[in-house]
């Protein structure tokens, strides 16, 4: 093996490093996990035990060495870049004229919402982001270490289990109750934190528009009415809608919503899980122990609640298939919304 650490040792010391291609071929023979010095680590294990100290000790040293002679070489070719650069020629030119950018689809479609809302007399409502146990969970029907808190994997802040990013809107329904005398009718879009693998149908950070309406004998047809005026206003006369039994613990009973996909038209797709459905929201009876947690009198008082993904209301409005582009900025993307009507 010493012949092969002193032949190493000289191809390292006599390499010309002058070009990116031989930069990257150095990196690849002699720093890599599969280069030729990792392979010598891995023969290691057959020297004899009273060798390995002293040829492990030349090994290490022979890596710090390609190591030290390569990010010399990577600097010095960046330095020579930048000094390449030539300067204007003159300096008292003005600037490049800034040009008019758009705004964001996210913007837009949340616009639109609370603009769709508003017409049947919602108002508009905010909150923290970051939240506390009562608001996010507690008060919202999850009693400590019910299964029902597993349903959503939550960012909590520092080691207090008691402070953590909110992973619904529905924080600001439970301030809205708690401050406000019925009758209730408001909506509160914002952002949401979840500890999901990001992907094109998925993301730890996302926007959410959430709706409740409290008042003497709201019923479940009030709740269905509501959104099928909202899903015709945002997609069109012509787009089915159906409900789905479900489970949520802020409301009884519960269901999901699901639109036909305008994606690929109910053919299937990856956004609709090639069903031809797309789930946009949840909602339902507020829950009695909700209202009374928040001080409000169940027997004279019932309301609905309804959640919604905004991500998810504009990829199917605007035909995105990938959840991801909108947040990596790509102006490419973005200029695709110039003009586009708020």
């Amino acid at each position: 093996m010493q012949q092969q650490i002193d032949k190493l040792k000289e191809e390292i010391e006599s390499a010309q490093l002058k070009a990116k291609d031989s930069l990257e071929q150095f990196r690849l023979k002699f720093i890599s996990k599969k280069g030729e010095l990792a392979e010598l680590f891995t023969q290691l294990r057959d020297v004899a035990p009273e060798d390995r100290k002293s040829v492990g000790a030349l090994l290490n040293t022979l890596k710090n060495e390609a190591e030290a002679r390569f990010f010399a070489a990577a600097k010095e070719m960046e330095e020579a870049r930048l000094s390449d650069v030539p300067a204007p020629d003159d300096l008292t030119l003005p600037p490049v004229a800034n040009t008019l950018g758009a705004r964001h689809p996210i913007s837009i479609v949340r616009h639109q919402i609370v603009q769709i809302f508003r017409r049947i007399g919602f108002s508009l409502a905010d909150g923290p982001e970051i939240e506390d146990d009562w608001h996010n969970f507690s008060a919202l029907n999850f009693p400590p270490d019910h299964p029902a808190r597993e349903m959503q994997d939550t960012f909590f802040i520092g080691k207090d289990p008691e402070v953590l990013l909110r992973t619904h809107t529905s924080t600001v329904q439970v301030r809205i109750m708690e401050n406000q005398k019925p009758p209730i009718r408001a909506i509160m879009p914002g952002r949401v934190y979840r500890n999901e693998a990001i992907s094109a149908r998925a993301h730890c950070l996302f926007h959410q528009v959430e709706g409740l309406y409290i008042d003497k004998s709201v019923s479940f047809f009030d709740l269905k009415q509501t959104l099928y005026y909202f899903v015709q206003e945002m997609f069109g006369k012509d787009i089915s809608v159906r409900f789905r039994p479900s489970y949520f613990p802020f409301t009884e009973p519960s269901a999901e919503m699901d639109i036909s996909c305008l994606i690929c038209k109910g053919k299937g797709c990856n956004i609709c899980k090639y069903s031809g459905w797309v789930e946009i929201g949840g909602a339902g009876m507020v829950d009695p122990n909700v209202l009374a947690n928040a001080g409000i009198d169940p027997t004279i008082y019932t309301g609905f609640a309804f959640g919604m993904g905004i991500e998810r209301i504009t990829m199917l409005k605007y035909q995105i298939k990938d959840l991801r582009l909108f947040t990596e900025n790509d102006v490419r993307f973005l200029r695709q919304f110039q003009g586009v009507n708020n």
